[in-house]
C-alpha cells in the first residue's frame, strides 16, 4: 500500500459527471487522508475556463506539492492547465496519473459536450506523468492514448480491457491502479 505520509498531497480531478461513491477515485480519496477532490460548478455541461480555473486555484491553495489524479475529461483539463500555467504553479506538481483520457477532438456527436476542451495540447509535460489506457475505452482508442503519452513525454500503462475505467467499471480500490500510482511516485521528485 502506498503511504499517505510524505511531503505531497493527492489532488483528485474527476471527469464529467464527477466520480460516484464506487469509482476508484472516490475509494482512493477515502483511503488517503492527504487527498482532496477538485469540485466543479457544472459537472454535466463543463466549461474549459471554469474547470481549468478551479484546478489552478486548488494547486495555488495547496500547502504542499501535489500529485494530480485525473480521470476522463479531467485529463484534457489538466493538460490544458499545464499548457498555460505559470512556472511557480507547475513547480507545485510532483507528478500526474492521467487515467482514461477522453479524445476531445472526436467528431462523433456523443463528444459534443467535451469538444470545447479541444484541441488537446500535445507538448511535453514538465513533471513525471503516467498515462493509463484501456484497450476497450469508448472515449479514446489505445493508439490515440499512446500518441498522447508520447507527446506528453509520459510513460504508458496498459490497463487491459477495462473500458473507460469509470463508475460503470466498479474497480473499487483498484489494486492494479495503486501499483501504477506507486510506479509514478517512484519517478516523482517528492
Amino acid at each position: 500500500m502506498i503511504s499517505a505520509a510524505g511531503d505531497f498531497d493527492f489532488l483528485a480531478l474527476p471527469g464529467r459527471g464527477n466520480s460516484g461513491p464506487d469509482h476508484w477515485m472516490s475509494h482512493w480519496c477515502r483511503a488517503y487522508p492527504n487527498s482532496s477532490r477538485v469540485l466543479q460548478a457544472e459537472w454535466d455541461r463543463p466549461n474549459p475556463e471554469d474547470w481549468i480555473g478551479r484546478i489552478d486555484a486548488a494547486i495555488a491553495a495547496a500547502p504542499r506539492r501535489v500529485v494530480l489524479l485525473a480521470h476522463s475529461l479531467a485529463v484534457a483539463t489538466a493538460v490544458k492547465w499545464a499548457a498555460g500555467a505559470s512556472e511557480s504553479q507547475l513547480n507545485k506538481v510532483a507528478g500526474a496519473l492521467l487515467v482514461a483520457a477522453t479524445n476531445v477532438e472526436n467528431p462523433d456527436p456523443s463528444f459534443d459536450l467535451v469538444r470545447p476542451f479541444a484541441p488537446m495540447p500535445l507538448k511535453r509535460l514538465p513533471f513525471p506523468t503516467l498515462v493509463v489506457a484501456s484497450r476497450t475505452d469508448p472515449r479514446v482508442t489505445f493508439d490515440q492514448a499512446t500518441a498522447f503519452a508520447a507527446a506528453w513525454g509520459a510513460d504508458l500503462a496498459d490497463a487491459g480491457d477495462l473500458g473507460h475505467m469509470g463508475n460503470e467499471t466498479h474497480l473499487g480500490l483498484w489494486p492494479a491502479g495503486l501499483l501504477m500510482l506507486g510506479r509514478l511516485l517512484e519517478k516523482a521528485r517528492l
